[in-house]
């Protein structure tokens, strides 16, 4: 278990993050999602001790890790997958990680297989591609076997079999009561993946929620409707609290009434329906919802 409690870091007159208080349970998938710059990477540095809290405190499992004897067997951490000696060999820098905690050298074998480092354990790391580095630093991250795994965007750079591979890999270690922290862009990903959504935005957490009801309360239900009476049907159709908007001739986007009232209605007034598909919000939605007062780098619109 991770506890964050009133935790804060400045870097000088930036506030970095600003009195973030969570917890991130056993035996579920915690994503960790914001926008650039909302203070998801400091936070997870502040947990391993890599950066000093300027208030508050963070535990994992009731201990600082700055305090594990034994911090590879207990956490398994990857924020940096560059962090390598590359001049080692893949197998190499493992085994230069695996004796400052006595992890045998068997153990290391059984990472580079599990993460599909076979063939190429014995090429110099700093030759890798950027998935095979990810992938090495999943193995560094595993060696220890740990009850905690802290991935700092684990699927980045990887191909669809390895992006699938994360996906089942997390799963399996959550249930089996492990605790695992998971940050990442790709929120089609995160919507499989995850159990509960931790958003931060400028330092601070927007929602803290499992994903069902962070989708349910930051979006909401639409129906798309195909039919050769739109216009009549959106005359039906108008009440205050219902939108209808309209792409192309013939079809409407309907927000705040079901799929059901749109056929039942469309049947009692002779209306001819081609398509009638309910939509339900997705995880995409409710992080832009959430976040979109919150972007520090905003893009331009393109015309």
């Amino acid at each position: 278990m991770i506890v964050a409690e009133n935790l804060s870091k400045d870097f000088g007159a930036k506030h970095a993050v600003s009195d973030v208080s969570f917890t991130v349970q056993p035996g579920k998938v915690t994503g960790f999602l914001g926008p650039n710059g909302a203070g998801k990477s400091t936070t997870m540095r502040m947990i391993v001790g890599l950066d000093r809290p300027s208030k508050g405190r963070v535990t994992v499992n009731g201990r600082a890790y700055t305090g594990m004897r034994s911090p590879l067997t207990e956490v398994g951490v990857l924020l940096d997958a560059k962090a390598v000696h590359t001049g080692r060999s893949a197998k190499n820098h493992l085994r230069a990680m695996a004796a400052t905690h006595g992890i045998p050298r068997s153990r290391v074998d059984e990472v580079i297989e599990i993460t599909g480092l076979t063939s190429v354990a014995k090429k110099r790391a700093g030759g890798f591609s950027l998935g095979m580095g990810q992938r090495l630093g999943i193995a560094a991250a595993l060696l220890g076997d740990p009850h905690t795994l802290i991935l700092d965007e684990p699927v980045n750079g990887l191909d669809p079999e390895g992006v699938m591979w994360v996906r089942r890999f997390v799963r399996h270690a959550a249930s089996e009561g492990r605790t695992v922290l998971l940050s990442s862009h790709l929120m089609s990903e995160m919507a499989v993946t995850a159990d509960h959504i931790i958003v931060l935005g400028r330092g601070k957490v927007l929602a803290d929620a499992p994903v069902t009801d962070l989708v349910s309360q930051w979006t909401q239900h639409s129906v798309r409707v195909r039919s050769p009476h739109a216009s009549s049907l959106a005359e039906a159709l108008a009440a205050d609290g219902i939108t209808i908007t309209t792409s192309e001739p013939g079809l409407l986007d309907i927000v705040g009434v079901t799929a059901a009232t749109v056929g039942d209605l469309a049947a009692s007034r002779g209306f001819a329906l081609h398509e009638l598909t309910p939509a339900s919000g997705t995880l995409e939605d409710a992080y832009l919802r959430l976040t979109g007062e919150d972007v520090e780098y905003k893009t331009k619109d393109i015309a």
